[in-house]
């Protein structure tokens, strides 16, 4: 009898994260369909991707097995962006995602297209690989517009610009086994992005880029390969 009571303890206990109250869901998407184009990006539902603009039209976005992969083209000058609207200011996102080689990587960065003090509406971002995750606000630092024009010009960076840039990274050391399909929730509330792998918190930071008020976009940033599956995206508030 001892185990059946403590199931409910454990499943409390490995999965609190996930519990939590994340806000009103306001868009999901398995990707359980079919791709209407050949050789073209084709994600439907409202997704958008850079492939035109930056590979060349090259497909780099495909939906197999009703879950959609995201490959890098060779002829890319920039990482792969899948699109989609994701408008709040406090909110989280929910998947599944799996990392096939040691190099890959997925990023989910949070953007304002409207907002015109960053380049290209960079607010905040959450980054894993097999061997790390990176939690980053963008607005008050590196995509800074004066910041990012001074380093694509490769110009010097001013004092001031210097210490902006300064800590507003947090990596964070963990594992990520490749080849398996893992649950991953970030949320962010306020000015804190946290992110949570497997039902367990892995890293939480706080910077005030994050506080921006309207998240407009979420973008998976894919600088080689991912997969990503069932999406959920909240809102708080």
């Amino acid at each position: 009898m001892k185990p059946l009571v403590l199931l409910p303890l454990i499943a409390a206990l490995t999965t609190p994260v996930f519990a939590a109250d994340l806000g009103k869901l306001i868009f999901q998407d398995d990707f359980n369909r079919a791709e209407t184009r050949k050789n073209t990006d084709d994600p439907g539902n409202g997704w958008g991707t850079n492939s035109k603009s930056r590979a060349k039209g090259d497909q780099q976005v495909d939906l197999k097995d009703g879950a959609l992969r995201i490959h890098l083209s060779p002829r890319a000058d920039h990482a792969v962006s899948v699109t989609h609207t994701a408008e709040f200011t406090d909110g989280a996102v929910t998947l599944r995602f799996m990392l096939e080689e040691a190099q890959d990587s997925l990023g989910l960065d949070f953007a304002d297209a409207q907002c015109k003090e960053v380049h290209a509406g960079h607010l905040c971002a959450a980054k894993v690989t097999p061997k790390q995750v990176q939690l980053i606000d963008h607005k008050t630092g590196a995509m800074r517009a004066d910041i990012h024009d001074a380093r694509t010009a490769k110009k010097p960076l001013t004092g001031e610009q210097q210490k902006a840039v300064a800590g507003k990274t947090k990596n964070v050391d963990r594992t990520t086994a490749i080849g398996e399909w893992h649950e991953l929730q970030v949320k962010i509330e306020g000015d804190e992005i946290s992110l949570a792998i497997d039902g367990q918190a892995v890293g939480s930071f706080h910077s005030p880029g994050i506080a921006h008020p309207t998240k407009r976009m979420l973008r998976f940033s894919v600088a080689r390969n991912a997969v990503v599956d069932d999406v959920k995206i909240y809102r708080k508030s």
